[in-house]
């Protein structure tokens, strides 16, 4: 066996990533190698493999997350490091991250402290180019599609009907709406359009519903790009560039394997965000992991509202996946937060209003329940919290009849997630590991929109603009309302307004309007003033990364 080394002084000894893919069953032969510690699984490796019949998929999710933080990637890291202290063989699927949120507020998604997927900066910048690679295909589309237009239009398009922008993987709020084709005749055709971020590309989300090359392939044809000047659907397959968009993507579809800190394996691939898109891994990757192990960790985006919703309505119903058991993850923080505590006096103790916060917790743990799925709460230790806090949350919780496990994964790493995952493993032998879905597709789709506005969020009543109401008659007419509905929400409220913590009640849901994603297989409403391309803060976390004349970068959190 070869000696672990480290990547770089700051991280754990890391073990080369050949050795990693043989504790799973893959060989050398399997894999496409970027260094010595990470690699691409050969989509021929994965098809030698059947899933596992008994294979247990975990889903984690959490409460509405807050500025606070609740460490949901790390939880999912640290539970799959503590499965593997049980002896169990488990895998670790995992999104990527975006350079926006790298370089924003919320900084890196690699987990933290002793519960990481490893090498973290590299896995944060950049990693194996596959948002790069998205990147480069959604924004092909668009030059084709502006290219048709300036070369005598053959196709009839109205260049003020054109629904394909163009994306960047930073945030840019200067970009959001912006003129192009300015300079005169030989630049193009001038109109309105913007960049939105590369997260939540349709490419992006395609990418992660596709299981093969010819799947994506047809998923791009299927497209809707414009519509013509006589109101007819323009596809990206009437431009004739399915095949160019699929090249790019070649070694984009290929799940990526890393390891945790650890040493555990981990699956990384794909990410969509969960306020505009599903929120979630790609289901190439996690089918990989149920064929290679018997317990898959798995991860949605924001609280249960949005990724997990999606999760179960749309991405375990394209991939045919039945997550046995959900943890939902929360902190005594995130539960003063939503009792009204400001900011900076989260660190003060108050157990009598972190129990008063579980308001949120109890919708989101009660929206699981709706799915027919078995639950369990970590709550995610924070250095700052105190036993009599963490006392009196577990208390409430299971005086409530509530599955709950403190976890303290951030400082002692797998050791500290032993409870919350023997409570896990029981509840996974428990399980049916038949979920019911929240709605029918072939539902209405305000219908389908309200279902999940009055059942998940709370909402009363759903109100349509006026450009919702135009899309819902094109969605009815050109047959896409057949589609299941991915719904662009804020992640800092159960309603579509961020100002609105706990649990609101007596609110009205605003969809301004609906976007077709008929490649991806499911329609986009938009509510509340969610954005599509999020903007920096006054002091980004870009302030505090460096990098040292030995190439090792900090301030990547």
């Amino acid at each position: 066996m070869t000696t672990p080394k480290k990547a770089h002084p700051s991280e754990p000894a890391l073990k080369p990533i050949t050795e990693i893919a043989e504790s799973i069953g893959l060989c050398e032969d399997d894999l496409e190698l970027y260094g010595r510690y990470k690699a691409k699984v050969r989509l021929e490796a994965i098809q030698r493999f059947q899933r596992r019949p008994g294979a247990n998929l975990i889903l984690v999710s959490a409460m509405t997350p807050t500025p606070a933080g609740e460490g949901k990637t790390t939880v999912s890291i640290g539970l799959t490091q503590a499965l593997a202290k049980l002896g169990k063989q488990t895998i670790a699927a995992l999104r990527e991250p975006s350079l926006g949120p790298v370089f924003g507020i919320k900084g890196g998604a690699t987990g933290g402290g002793r519960s990481c997927v490893l090498p973290a900066d590299e896995i944060n910048l950049h990693f194996t180019n596959d948002f790069p690679a998205v990147e480069s295909a959604h924004n092909l589309l668009a030059a084709i599609l502006d290219n048709t237009v300036f070369h005598g239009n053959p196709l009839n398009i109205d260049p003020r009907r054109i629904t394909w922008p163009r994306v960047v993987d930073m945030n840019d709020r200067s970009l959001r709406d912006i003129i192009i084709g300015l300079g005169g005749s030989t630049n193009g055709v001038p109109r309105e359009s913007g960049f939105d971020i590369v997260p939540s590309s349709e490419i992006m989300a395609i990418l992660c519903l596709s299981r093969s090359y010819q799947d994506l392939k047809d998923r791009i044809r299927r497209i809707l790009v414009s519509f013509t000047y006589e109101n007819e659907p323009v596809f990206a397959g009437d431009l004739k560039v399915e095949g160019a968009v699929t090249a790019l993507l070649k070694h984009a579809l290929l799940p990526n394997l890393v390891q945790t800190s650890e040493g555990v394996p981990a699956v990384i691939h794909g990410g969509p965000f969960a306020n505009i898109a599903q929120g979630t891994n790609s289901i190439i990757s996690t089918d990989m992991a149920l064929r290679l192990a018997d317990y898959v960790v798995t991860e949605a985006g924001f609280g249960f509202d949005l990724g997990a919703e999606k999760y179960f309505d749309i991405v375990a119903r394209y991939g045919e996946f039945n997550p046995k058991v959900v943890v939902l993850v929360a902190t005594v923080r995130a539960l003063k937060h939503h009792a009204g505590v400001e900011r900076d006096d989260l660190d003060t103790s108050n157990p009598r209003l972190a129990v008063l916060g579980m308001a949120n917790l109890r919708k989101h743990y009660g929206n699981i329940d709706k799915f027919g799925v078995q639950c369990i709460i970590a709550l995610n230790r924070f250095a700052e919290d105190t036993d009599e806090e963490i006392q009196a949350v577990i208390q409430a919780a299971e005086d409530e009849g509530m599955n709950i496990a403190a976890a303290d994964i951030f400082s002692q790493g797998g050791e500290g997630g032993l409870d919350l995952a023997e409570k896990t493993v029981k509840l996974c032998s428990q399980s049916t590991g038949n979920y019911t879905p929240l709605y029918e597709w072939d539902q209405p789709v305000e219908d389908k929109i309200f279902t999940v506005a009055s059942e998940i969020y709370g909402a009363v009543a759903v109100d349509y603009q006026p450009m919702a109401k135009r899309d819902l008659e094109l969605i009815k007419k050109y047959g896409f309302d057949k589609l299941p509905i991915c719904i662009a929400k804020t992640q800092q409220s159960l309603s579509d307004n961020p100002a609105l913590l706990g649990l609101p009640s007596n609110f009205i849901v605003t969809v301004r309007e609906i976007k077709i994603a008929s490649g991806a297989g499911f329609l986009i409403p938009i509510t509340g003033q969610i954005l599509r391309m999020p903007g920096l803060a006054k002091a980004p976390a870009a302030y505090n990364i460096d990098i040292d004349d030995d190439g090792v970068i900090t301030g990547i959190n």
